[in-house]
Parts: C-alpha cells; sequence; structure tokens
C-alpha cells in the first residue's frame, strides 16, 4: 500500500506540475488577475513536496512517525487544495461569458484543462486515504 500512495502522489504531483507551469506560464503570479493567490498556490505545492520527500524515506525506512508526518503534510495541502478549487470553479464557469464579452484579461488559471483539474483532484484523495490507510497499518507496508 506505500507502494500504490507513492504512484498516486508522483502522479498528483505531474498533475500540480503541470498546473503551476500552466499558471507561471500565463502569468499567474505577476499578471494580478489570477484568483489563486501566490501564498496560497506556492504553500500548496511546498507542502506537497516536503511531504512527498518524507513519503519517500518512510518508503525506505519503514519509521511510522514519518508516515504520520506525511500524512500530517496532506492534511494543510488538501485544504488549500479544496480552497483552490473553489476560487477556479467560478473561474471556469465564467470563460464562455468572458469569451462573449470579448474579455482580453482572463485570470491564468483559466488555461487548466477540466481533465487534469479532476485528475489531479481524484488522484490527491486517493493519496491520502492510502497513506492514512498505511500509516493505521492497513494493508501491510
Amino acid at each position: 500500500m506505500d507502494i500504490a500512495a507513492l504512484i498516486t502522489w508522483v502522479i498528483t504531483a505531474l498533475g500540480g506540475f503541470y498546473m503551476l507551469g500552466t499558471w507561471l506560464a500565463r502569468g499567474g503570479a505577476k499578471a494580478g488577475n489570477s484568483r489563486l493567490p501566490v501564498p496560497v498556490i506556492f504553500g500548496h505545492f511546498a507542502l506537497a513536496a516536503v511531504g512527498l520527500v518524507v513519503w519517500i524515506i518512510y518508503v525506505i525506512t519503514d519509521k511510522d512517525a514519518l508516515a504520520w508526518t506525511a500524512f500530517g503534510l496532506l492534511v494543510p495541502v488538501a485544504l488549500l487544495g479544496f480552497a483552490m478549487l473553489a476560487r477556479w470553479i467560478p473561474v471556469y464557469r465564467a470563460r464562455s461569458a468572458a469569451a462573449v464579452a470579448g474579455q482580453q484579461s482572463e485570470p491564468a488559471e483559466r488555461y487548466f484543462p477540466v481533465p487534469v483539474v479532476a485528475g489531479h483532484g481524484l488522484f490527491a484523495v486517493v493519496t491520502v486515504v492510502l497513506v492514512l490507510l498505511t500509516a493505521l497499518g492497513i494493508g501491510g507496508s
């Protein structure tokens, strides 16, 4: 189960990297029109990256404290992710209205592909569940 969690975590990270790259390429950090606050995005990224490193060390050492540390890091990562999703949904819904109105300055997150957002969220939820189950000692590790 710990390897399954590692795999889902890496897949989740790849989707996150893609969206972060898209957001940065579209000027999200500097354009001033993004609905996603810079500290939230980079906090989500940093905590997830640190958690992934902790999880890799857990997989190698099998120390229970590291599994719980990784899970503890995932809790704020998930909360920040839900906050960003809540701010992204209105941007996604407004995309057709913006196209009709001919708006030039769209938020950078408007360019996130829906399948990537959905996949990132789905794999994130699976990762959290697998990490929790592993930390609880369910399913063997």
